[in-house]
């Protein structure tokens, strides 16, 4: 497997060029994700006039262009609508499935698209909890999620008497390597190492593949970076998350 952390540069873009084609929609050299899977957009890394206006096209005037760590500078006319200082973190190595470094590649069960038992008081979750799983994320805020989002790889949970209390998967998926995203834990479930075990989880899920997985974070969240740093992943680079209002 191909761990070469180029394509990290750019991992919206390679997502949709690979193994996340089938949620791409594409306008000449400009692509962009399905909107009920996921809201970012892809350029090349020096796109000029044209490729803009391909992108303009695509999404739509008046519609936002959420190009995640995408440095590249649109035209002039594009409004800016949210700017978000933030790190691309890397796994070196593999993991126990308790989230803890260990020396050996995990073993994992098989990948089913139906919320199943995965041990540890971890469920793997489907589309008939989509509405738990939207419901979790608007109480706590991890970052985007939509309709289709669950479908961009495997999501897991726990639960606490049936609720859905804690949750993380699986989201972009440049060759090689495959982001962990959405880990959320609601409110009254925190302090119980939860986040910890759903990220152990998927790193397992992830090693066992042949695959290295990553992650970004927002600066401000410290909490979630001192988590992920005890979990083994190691600043790759600095990145900044933006938006703009399409004229």
């Amino acid at each position: 497997m191909n761990h070469d952390d180029q394509v990290l540069d750019d991992p919206v873009g390679r997502s949709l060029r690979g193994r996340h084609a089938r949620f791409a929609r594409r306008l000449g050299r400009a692509a962009a994700y399905l909107p009920e899977a996921a809201t970012f957009s892809a350029v090349s890394a020096d796109p000029d006039a044209a490729e803009w206006a391909d992108l303009a096209g695509l999404i739509g005037p008046g519609e936002l262009a959420d190009m995640f760590s995408c440095p590249a500078t649109p035209p002039p006319d594009w409004e800016p609508v949210f700017s978000l200082e933030g790190r691309q973190m890397i796994w070196p190595g593999t993991a126990r499935s308790d989230g803890s470094p260990a020396e050996t590649e995990t073993e994992t069960e098989t990948e089913t698209e139906t919320e199943t038992e995965t041990g540890a008081g971890v469920v793997e979750l489907g589309a008939e909890s989509v509405a738990e799983m939207l419901d979790l994320v608007a109480r706590t805020r991890p970052g985007p999620f939509w309709p289709r989002t669950h479908e961009l790889g495997i999501y897991l949970g726990i639960r606490d008497n049936g609720r859905l209390v804690a949750m993380a998967g699986e989201r972009l998926r440049p060759p090689g390597w495959t982001e962990i995203s959405a880990v959320c834990t609601a409110s009254e479930a925190r302090g119980r190492g939860h986040a910890a075990r759903l990220v152990g989880a998927l790193v397992a899920r992830i090693v066992a593949r042949g695959e290295r997985p990553f992650l970004h974070v927002a600066e401000a969240n410290t909490g979630a970076i001192a988590l992920y740093e005890r979990l083994g992943f190691t600043t790759r680079k600095q990145v900044t998350f933006r938006g703009f209002r399409i004229p």
